[in-house]
């Protein structure tokens, strides 16, 4: 109730002012005509005769064209052009009407433009004038002292929202673009004063206090060196969104976040078609295996928002599953849902939720992927890896089910660890029953997932907020990164492409050093590397590659219908052949025989050389070196 008597008091003012000027611009208009002398006596009593006519007038246009919906404090151009034609109505009107009345006997021909004229100063003037002052406060605005860096909508929008608010937060000093046509000009009264090379200097010279970033279409690449240039000042810095997440088609000071390291991956994000994944799943009974991952949990996300007829989700952490229980029961567009508390590796358990549940879809992303650990737990890679991805996948195959979607890693292929063997002989499995099935199997292969649980960022992380050191294994080893909703976006969309048999893989770009993230992770932490904080190379870790790869030489790869995904087929591989060696799996799995799983495995996986430890190896004891000079001589950088 308060805000509206505030708001119709407001509108009540401007029309007063306005129907104020009236008198003013009609009697000024008079004695202009006469050069601001002495008015003649008939003329002077018709202008005053006529004034209530002329006021009455000028009231009923200026409130038809609807000049007081609009606030002061935002006049802009289309106000400005209100004003323009209610003013020009309301002289013709008036000359008009004046015509009728007296044939216009005491009105000079030069009064009626004057009369518009002052008008138009006196109606928009003040309305500038009075947003000049909000906005600038005469140049004596409080807050930090902010340098934008693009001059282009969204940085017009950025200091525009600054500008207007009350509470004064910041105050926009300059620009810096890096197109020529740009510089000398001014936004808002906000100048360009340079590019974006000159940020150190101009920081300096015009006692910046903070820089905001407004280039949501920036490459990574030019963020990369604006961001340098921001570290070379000393000075905080921000940005807005990236342009694919401003919904709203505005951008205002809340939406500044700090630049995050997936602004630095030297990647675009790849946009999946988010319909045709949707229509896909849409009204199916879908399980995912490994629920409350990283991974799993994501896919199951990004699954409700498909609207599913019923989500399974499958996990055996019992905490897991609990928190994703809570997250999803209190989605408003949650699907009907079921949980099991199940290990992927329980025949009988597996068995039962397909009886029961009848899953169209299955997402298998229940897998153990620690390299090292892993290195030292041969069993436990094996029968949680391979033997629970082929229990996954026969109950999907005796059950009817309509899709199959594996989710392996880039270290599958020539692996170098027993993880990678692991997930490598789990696609051998998957496409093995791609070719006698009616299930469509299918593999998606991908690197390593920023933010996932076990990822190197949340070390590294951690690290830097402990005050270092950062470790990093060795300065050259390179990854491909990608983000959990492309990785979860990459899974949705293979299960629909997918025919049967095919490997998926991600355009990922070019893969990142591991040095280099960990430079950039510690300056958006606000400190110097190698000074404030520490890099330590440690050395490879036991299974570690310096590079990894994507695909194998001898898979062949064929177009999708999207221009980054690709798809690899390999030479036909024998069920039978297969079929033995996961016999042979496991027997050597409940003998706890680990020369005898190490055989198996590599009858899945001949190209896997490195020679893992024995389970009951100390961790201590474990061959790096050896390891390492493997994984180079047998996996040379493409």
């Amino acid at each position: 109730m308060t805000r509206w008597v505030e708001r119709l008091r407001s509108r009540f003012l401007a029309f007063l002012h306005d129907l104020l000027w009236v008198p003013i611009a009609w009697i000024g208009a008079y004695w202009m005509r006469f050069n601001l002398g002495a008015v003649p006596m008939e003329f002077w009593d018709a202008a005053w005769e006529l004034l209530p006519l002329v006021m009455l007038i000028c009231a009923l246009v200026y409130s038809s064209f609807g000049l007081y919906r609009g606030v002061w404090r935002f006049a802009s151009l289309p106000d400005l052009t209100r004003i323009a034609q209610a003013v020009t109505v309301a002289t013709l009107l008036v000359v008009l009407s004046l015509f009728l009345l007296s044939r216009n006997q005491f009105l000079p021909r030069s009064v009626p433009p004057l009369f518009l004229l002052f008008q138009l100063i006196g109606l928009a003037g003040p309305r500038l004038l009075y947003r000049r002052l909000k906005d600038h406060q005469f140049g004596l605005r409080p807050g930090a002292r902010v340098l934008v860096v693009g001059a282009e909508r969204a940085g017009e929008m950025l200091v525009r929202d600054m500008l207007r608010d009350r509470s004064h937060r910041y105050n926009p000093v300059a620009f810096v673009d890096d197109k020529l046509r740009r510089q000398g000009g001014d936004i808002h009264g906000v100048p360009v004063r340079g590019r974006s090379e000159q940020i150190p200097a101009l920081v300096e010279s015009l006692g910046i206090d903070l820089i905001m970033l407004a280039v949501p279409t920036a490459s990574d690449a030019r963020m990369q060196r604006l961001v340098e240039l921001c570290e070379r000042s000393g000075k905080p810095f921000r940005t807005v969104p990236q342009l694919k997440t401003l919904l709203s088609g505005a951008i205002t000071i809340n939406q500044l976040r700090p630049v995050s390291i997936d602004d630095l991956l030297g990647r675009n994000p790849v946009r999946l078609d988010w319909a045709a994944i949707c229509a896909g799943l849409a009204d199916r009974v879908i399980l995912v295996t490994g629920a409350g991952g990283s991974i799993g949990s994501e896919l199951c996300r990004q699954i409700v928002a498909a609207r599913p007829k019923r989500l399974l989700l499958a996990d055996n952490s019992e905490l897991n599953l609990y928190r994703l229980d809570l997250e999803l029961a209190g989605r408003v567009d949650a699907p009907d849902f079921g949980l099991y508390l199940v290990d992927v590796t329980d025949r009988v358990a597996m068995q039962r939720l397909f009886e029961r549940e009848r899953p169209q879809t299955v997402f298998h992303a229940a897998a153990y992927k620690h390299v090292p650990m892993l290195e030292t737990q041969v069993r436990a890679a094996v029968r949680n890896n391979l033997l629970g991805t082929e229990t996954v996948a026969d109950c999907a195959d005796r059950h009817g089910c309509e899709r199959f979607v594996l989710i392996s890693s880039d270290k599958a292929v020539n692996p170098a660890n027993v993880m990678g063997a692991s997930k490598r002989a789990a696609e051998v499995i998957c496409q093995a029953r791609a070719q006698r099935s009616r299930t469509r199997f299918i593999t998606v292969r991908f690197g390593n997932v920023l933010g996932s649980a076990g990822s190197v960022v949340p070390l590294f992380q951690a690290q830097i907020e402990q005050g270092g050191p950062v470790t990093v294994t060795h300065p050259e080893i390179e990854r491909f990164f990608m983000t959990i909703p492309e990785a979860c976006q990459l899974i949705m969309q293979a299960a629909l492409i997918g025919t049967g048999g095919e490997i998926f893989v991600l355009d990922m770009g070019e893969p990142v050093k591991i040095r280099y993230l960990a430079e950039q992770m510690i300056r958006l932490a606000g400190r110097e590397p190698d000074r404030e904080i520490r890099i330590e190379y440690i050395g490879l870790r036991p299974g570690e590659k310096l590079y990894e790869e994507l695909f194998y030489e001898r898979e062949d790869l064929l177009a999708t219908e999207h221009a980054k995904i690709r798809a690899a087929r390999r030479a036909s591989i024998v069920p039978a052949e297969v079929a033995a060696a996961l016999e042979q799996a496991r027997a050597a799995v409940e003998q706890a025989d680990t020369p005898r799983l190490v055989q198996a495995l590599r009858a899945l996986v001949p190209e896997w050389q490195a020679q893992p430890n024995d389970d009951r190896t100390p961790r201590s004891a474990c061959p790096a070196k050896t390891l390492t000079a493997m994984a180079v001589d047998e996996n040379p950088r493409r």
